[in-house]
């Protein structure tokens, strides 16, 4: 164990890039399990890490705003044709969310598969790289995360389809980039879900307050024991939400802890 590498440094920015995460992807989460619409996160960013793959596969630099403008149009592109076909077809909206999700994955697979640096690419949109993080990125998000908090709060988006699809597009987009697809689908649905029974107005505190926990408990342990930042984070809200919930599994069992 080498306590050494949670130097503020690194263990700064990623900390606080997954602050900023969360106090989007909270609220966002429980819209999706109210709406009912589960995997959209998965399908929008999994297209919109298709875009990345593209962009890197011609060439772009990794920050550059032509793999920026590719990453953003698919995404938007995909949360228009999802709307559009909820319009058409409810009752298989989630089958088309799966199919758009598999058809992305694997092109994806397909991009990358003559590119020499492909595996590392895919593995970068997948997994993340969120403990490489910089300052200079924190502020990027955190000036993007101010405005669709404005957005969210004061647009009413969330009663639009397709402004709420678009809105979902944009803000999975921005954080794909920096955590990863796996990353971004936790930080949606488990604190979301951990605390889908408990009273509207701390739910979103607490859930907040449940993947912050998780963010801190995985990226130490990332640090602490050389593993892959963004699955272990995955794996620390899943726990992390587990034991939340599990006075209230007990309860309805009537078995005690």
């Amino acid at each position: 164990m080498d306590t050494s590498a949670l130097d503020i440094s690194i263990f700064g920015p990623a900390f606080a890039v997954g602050l900023l995460v969360l106090a989007t992807h909270v609220p966002l989460g429980r819209e999706v399990i109210s709406k009912g619409i589960i995997f959209i996160d998965l399908a929008i960013a999994q297209i919109a890490a298709l875009g990345v793959l593209i962009a890197l596969s011609l060439g772009f630099e990794a920050h550059g705003w032509h793999l920026q403008v590719t990453a953003v149009s698919s995404a938007l592109f995909a949360a228009w044709l999802l709307s559009w076909c909820e319009t058409r077809w409810p009752k298989v909206q989630e089958a088309v969310i799966g199919i758009s999700f598999v058809l992305a994955a694997t092109a994806a697979l397909i991009v990358v598969s003559k590119n020499p640096h492909g595996g590392e690419y895919l593995n970068d949109v997948l997994a993340g790289q969120i403990l490489w993080t910089s300052w200079s990125q924190v502020l990027t998000l955190a000036l993007i995360t101010t405005v669709l908090l404005a957005v969210w709060l004061l647009a009413k988006i969330r009663k639009n389809r397709l402004g709420f699809y678009m809105f979902f597009a944009i803000t999975i987009t921005t954080s794909v980039q920096l955590i990863g697809v796996y990353l971004v689908f936790a930080s949606l649905i488990i604190p979301a879900l951990a605390t889908l029974n408990n009273n509207k107005n701390s739910a979103l505190i607490i859930a907040w307050l449940v993947g912050t926990f998780a963010y801190a408990l995985g990226l130490a342990a990332s640090a602490l024991f050389d593993l892959p930042s963004g699955p272990t984070i995955v794996w620390a809200l899943a726990l992390t939400a587990l034991l939340w919930r599990l006075p209230s599994l007990f309860k309805k069992t009537g078995l005690k802890p």
